[in-house]
């Protein structure tokens, strides 16, 4: 069994099977997950809360994968989205790494490498926290009269 990851992840597919089964599997590692089966449930979720990872699927009904990602990254670009799909193309592909994507995996999805992505994800998102908050810091600090 692969160790536990302590992520806070968001996961965004119209196939309810698939999106409790893989929930299901990814809180057995540690993580906390909320699921939703739209590109608009999950563009309305992450203006009300943080994730450490996003996964989302590729084709959906509605507001497909990539406008999901785009809107998603509009709003809040700090956030880390990994894309999965059953049937990609070169050209879905690139405008997903084009709009932000961290990376696109297959499905079938092999469960150790979504886990290696989303550890991936969080480290960079910590990383781009903290930086945030040094740089707002500084500023306090150097506009302060003391």
């Amino acid at each position: 069994m692969s160790k536990e990851l302590d992520a806070k992840v968001l996961l965004v597919d119209d196939e309810e099977e698939f999106c409790n089964l893989l929930s299901e599997r990814l809180e057995t590692r540690g993580m906390k997950v909320n699921a939703v089966n739209s590109g608009e449930d999950a563009v309305a979720k992450v203006g009300d809360e943080n994730f450490d990872a996003i996964i989302v699927d590729l084709a959906m009904p509605g507001i497909d994968g990539i406008e999901t990602l785009r809107q998603i990254k509009e709003k809040r670009p700090d956030l880390e989205i990994i894309m999965l799909t059953g049937h990609a193309t070169v050209q879905d592909s690139i405008e997903a790494m084009k709009l932000g994507a961290e990376d696109l995996l297959e499905k079938p999805v092999d469960l150790n490498a979504l886990m290696e992505k989303i550890k991936k994800a969080k480290h960079k998102r910590m990383v781009v926290l903290e930086k945030k908050s040094s740089d707002e810091l500084k500023d306090i600090m150097k506009h302060k009269a003391w």
